[in-house]
C-alpha cells in the first residue's frame, strides 16, 4: 500500500479547510467518519490521509471506505488501487452500477 511507507505520528489535525461547513471546535469525528474520509479521499493531501490513519486506524479507514455511498469514478479507482480494495466492495462501485445512464459515451 502506497500510504504503508509514510509514517508520521505526529501529525494528529486534518487541515480545517476540508471540512470547511462544519463548526471544528466541537466537532465529532467519531459520528462523522463518513464524511471525514470521503472528503480527505476527494480532496485531501498525504498529510491529511496519516491523520486519518491516526485518528480512526488503517483498518477502519478502510472499513469505512467500502461503506462510503458516493465517490466519483477517479475517487472509486484510486482507493481500489491504492487501498487494494476489489470494485465490487465498494458501495458507491455497486450504487453506480444501479444508476441509468442515457447518454454513456
Amino acid at each position: 500500500m502506497y500510504f504503508s511507507s509514510y509514517k508520521n505520528p505526529n501529525i494528529k489535525e486534518i487541515n480545517p479547510t476540508l471540512l470547511w461547513e462544519y463548526n471544528l471546535v466541537d466537532f465529532d469525528y467519531q459520528a462523522m467518519r463518513k464524511q471525514v474520509i470521503q472528503r480527505v479521499i476527494e480532496r485531501g493531501w498525504p498529510d491529511d490521509f496519516q491523520a486519518i490513519f491516526n485518528i480512526y486506524g488503517i483498518d477502519n479507514v478502510i472499513e469505512t471506505i467500502k461503506e462510503i455511498k458516493y465517490l466519483n469514478k477517479k475517487d472509486m479507482n484510486f482507493v481500489h488501487i491504492v487501498f487494494h480494495i476489489p470494485l465490487i466492495n465498494l458501495r458507491c462501485y455497486r450504487e453506480s452500477l444501479l444508476k441509468v445512464q442515457h447518454w454513456n459515451y
